[in-house]
């Protein structure tokens, strides 16, 4: 990130025209704001800046186990002003499509979530009828009965039509069962994002796309509708929502395959790429197939060009 006071002594002419090409900046979350619980130094100063500066910053997130009320909780909670509306998570990107343009029978409405909280808040948001999830009844070991009623469809919702997977905390194999029985049965195959990892405390866990694997494997490769990064679904909802010129928009983020090729997919006229999370260095874009506009060093320093 680019500090105040970096850019009161650095090279404050490039920083100054690099940032008067763009109206808006989209940020990713963790990795680039924060990891965990740790605020990178500097995070505040430069939205402080930007914003000075009369330029609009979204949060983008693919972080599904939060809402945009749990995201706005925690930036405020780390001293960076925000709203709900600044926000634009998986979660919601999900509600919104299934809720607005999927186009689903009467009788197939109802969502069946592996994921956490803050998919089924944006759910209810959108008032979509949801099971799954967070369920107490379903965070057990599969019983010999479950077997039997699952293969029957006895213990399987006739109502459901979209099977939406997300990050789940609490994934086990009577939920996977659930979920690919639904799917056998034609529900929709939706993700929050398929990101397959997650940076926290300054390493990696498993993401989202961890979480979907291993139905993609029962399914022989079948891959879901990914309503987070890169997925241009998801840039045309935040286009349609903040109505801003693309070719005025930079994407700031730390994963290649998820924010940078976002960015270049959804034609911005720029890409920002943060050595603080999953990409490590120039070495991780020298094969040529996702280039960033311009990248932060580890001092700290803009540069631009591969």
């Amino acid at each position: 990130m680019v500090t105040q006071a970096e850019y009161l002594t650095g090279n404050k002419e490039g920083i100054e025209e690099f940032i008067s090409r763009f109206d808006v900046f989209l940020f990713d979350c963790d990795g680039v704001l924060w990891s965990g619980e740790h605020l990178f130094e500097g995070t505040v100063e430069t939205l402080e800046l930007l914003r000075s500066k009369g330029k609009q910053v979204v949060f983008v997130t693919n972080n599904s186990t939060k809402s945009r009320a749990d995201y706005k909780q925690k930036l405020t909670s780390m001293g960076i002003p925000a709203t709900v509306d600044e926000v634009f998570g998986s979660s919601y990107s999900a509600a919104i499509y299934i809720s607005r343009i999927l186009q689903l029978p009467s009788n197939k409405k109802t969502v069946f979530v592996l994921g956490e909280a803050g998919i089924e808040t944006e759910l209810d948001g959108e008032k979509v009828p949801r099971i799954g999830g967070t369920d107490p009844l379903l965070n057990r070991l599969i019983g010999k009965d479950d077997y039997a009623d699952i293969a029957s469809g006895t213990s399987l919702d006739p109502s459901v039509g979209v099977v939406l997977c997300g990050l789940d905390f609490h994934l086990n194999y009577l939920k996977l069962s659930l979920a690919f029985h639904y799917l056998r049965h034609g529900a929709v195959f939706l993700a929050t994002n398929i990101d397959t990892t997650l940076p926290s405390s300054s390493t990696l866990f498993p993401g989202a796309g961890a979480c979907s694997a291993p139905l993609v494997a029962m399914l022989g490769g079948k891959q879901p509708t990914s309503l987070g990064k890169p997925s241009q679904a998801m840039m045309d909802a935040i286009e349609g929502k903040f109505q801003f010129d693309r070719q005025r928009a930079c994407m700031i983020g730390d994963r290649l395959d998820t924010d940078i090729q976002f960015g270049i997919e959804g034609g911005l006229g720029g890409t920002l790429c943060v050595l603080t999370g999953v990409t490590k260095g120039k070495q991780d874009w020298e094969d040529g197939k996702i280039v960033p506009t311009a990248w932060v060093d580890k001092l700290g320093d803009l540069r631009e060009g591969a």
